[in-house]
Formats: C-alpha cells, sequence, structure tokens
C-alpha cells in the first residue's frame, strides 16, 4: 500500500427528516422520509476517502458509547475499507447524534449532540499514535475537544504527515493550532468566522482575498470551498481559482467532508494541486445529488465517470 490517510474527529448516527422549509423558531412543521444515515465529520471524511481511494490505506480516530450506534457507525466505515481500530468505546456517554432537517432546494438545519466524541483527549492521542505512522495526509476537523484535535495535528506533524483541517464547526482558533495546520479548508461563511466577519456570499475575488488573509493567521495555504463556485486555493507554490459543477442539489449535507476526503485521497496519489481540487469539486458535486452524509459520498469510477 501507498502512504495512509488518518482522520481524526467525530462519529454521529444522523437522523435525517424532508422538510417542504426549515422551521421557524417555535414552529412545529411536518416532515416526511425519515432515514437513520451514518455520519459525522470525521467519520464522513474517512468514509470519502476509503471509498475513493484505490490503493492508500485510510485510519480512522476517534470515540463511540458502547451501543448499537456504535456497531452500526463502525461497520459502515469497515465497508468502506477504513480501519477502525483505533475508534475508542466508551461507557460514560452514548454515541453521538446529529438531528438534521433537509429542506426541499437541499439546504439543511443540523443539531449535533456530541456524546462520546466530547471525551476524546490528548491521552488518546498519545495512546494510539501509531495510527499516524506513515501517513501522508492527516484529516481534522473540530467537532472534538479543541485540546485532543491539537494533541493530535502535533502527533501527525511528528509523523511526518501533511496536516488538514476542516475549521466545522467554526470557532476562532489559538495560534498553536494554526501553525501545525499545512492546509485549512474553511468553506465561505466559516472563513468569515475565523476572520471575525459576518457571514456573507462570497465569489473568487473575495475568498482571494479571505484566503491570503487566513494564511497570514498561521496555515501554510488555504483552500476556500465556494459549494457549485467551486474553490479558491493559496499557498506558497502560487494561487488558483478551481470551478465547480453545476448539478441539482438534493441535500448538502457531507459536501465539505466528501470534499476533503477526496482532495486527501488526490494528494496522497501525487495528484498535482489542480488536478486534485477538480476530483474534489466533482466527488462533492456528485455527494449533494443525493439524500445523507456517508450514504450520498460516491465510488471511485462515479468520480472518474462524472469527470469524463
Amino acid at each position: 500500500m501507498s502512504h495512509a490517510v488518518t482522520v481524526t474527529g467525530s462519529l454521529n448516527m444522523d437522523f435525517v427528516v424532508q422538510v417542504e422549509r426549515l422551521p421557524a423558531p417555535g414552529e412545529t412543521t411536518m416532515g416526511s422520509g425519515f432515514k437513520m444515515i451514518p455520519g459525522g465529520k470525521g467519520a464522513n471524511q474517512a468514509c470519502a476517502a476509503g471509498r475513493l481511494a484505490q490503493d492508500t490505506a485510510v485510519r480512522m480516530v476517534g470515540r463511540v458509547g458502547h451501543d448499537p450506534f456504535a456497531d452500526h457507525l463502525k461497520a459502515s466505515l469497515a465497508a468502506a475499507g477504513v480501519d477502525v481500530n483505533h475508534v475508542i468505546a466508551t461507557r460514560s456517554e452514548p454515541t453521538g447524534v446529529a438531528l438534521i432537517w433537509v429542506e426541499k432546494a437541499g439546504q439543511n438545519s443540523i443539531v449535533v449532540a456530541p456524546g462520546a466524541n466530547g471525551e476524546l483527549t490528548p491521552a488518546d492521542i498519545e495512546s494510539g499514535k501509531q495510527a499516524y505512522q506513515e501517513a501522508k495526509c492527516a484529516l481534522f476537523q473540530l467537532e472534538t475537544p479543541l485540546e485532543a484535535v491539537a494533541a493530535a495535528l502535533k502527533a501527525a506533524r511528528a509523523a511526518g504527515a501533511e496536516t488538514v483541517l476542516d475549521p466545522a464547526p467554526a470557532r476562532p482558533l489559538p495560534d498553536e493550532v494554526l501553525s501545525a495546520v499545512d492546509l485549512l479548508t474553511p468553506n465561505e461563511s466559516e472563513a468569515c468566522i475565523l476572520l471575525g466577519r459576518a457571514p456573507e456570499r462570497v465569489g473568487f475575488a473575495e475568498a482571494a482575498q479571505m484566503a491570503r488573509e487566513l494564511r497570514a493567521l498561521g496555515p501554510k495555504a488555504v483552500i476556500v470551498k465556494l459549494g457549485d463556485q467551486g474553490c479558491y486555493y493559496s499557498g506558497p507554490d502560487g494561487e488558483m481559482a478551481v470551478e465547480g459543477f453545476r448539478v441539482q442539489a438534493v441535500d448538502t449535507t457531507a459536501a465539505g467532508d466528501t470534499f476533503n476526503g477526496a482532495l486527501a485521497v488526490a494528494l496522497t496519489e501525487g495528484q498535482e494541486m489542480r488536478a486534485a481540487l477538480r476530483f474534489a469539486n466533482a466527488a462533492a458535486a456528485i455527494s449533494v445529488t443525493r439524500l445523507g452524509a456517508q450514504a450520498s459520498i460516491p465510488s471511485r469510477a462515479e468520480v472518474e465517470e462524472f469527470l469524463a
């Protein structure tokens, strides 16, 4: 096998309901099409990497409860080719869950109860640091405690991995975290929050400026994800806008996670950045045409056919 992709982060069971429109505060609305689907930003990214990899090992680091949801989540990842030996079961908290409303146009509203995800500690990272050995790319998000993320970034860096942080849910980040990031991948609203601005709809010109400002905070490179517009890259090797793909959106729940998992696979395989970003854009575009998180993630063959 080539170098591995290691993902550190959350595992959630998603409870998804389709609605005509998202309810206003205090309002009760009728929904339909209830589904229970494996999710969690970390697990989604691992699942995407596992489905899209050809000869790359993919590993998941995280925590689940000691309950049937945990078994279901691990089984879903294993079916995608992900090594779950570094997923720890805890009896003190249940497996994390996410409550998701998806409106007709594909936009969603999400509430997460982290459960066992909140129990991931630096000690867990230290005892399981072999998960980062031989990793060419290591993925992180912010649905687990920040001190655990910081410890995992340090362990991945020490192992020689390229560190990729998806800063979601967005929050202000300390210098020690940002300086340990090789590639920061916010979407437009997350980029605004990191920069202390009100969220706004941006295009490539605004994304270029935001990426430069974010790089000044510590990351070596930044990718601002712009949904169906595509993405904008700024790094020490230059800058580029990469157009996205227009598709009929059904559910955008795991689009960003699919992008990151696909990007990690492409970079691990040695694809140059423009090709890697186009590959990631394509995988994310396919994912939004389907309902659910991991259920929406395409296979490698589907992405290659889409690009062709």
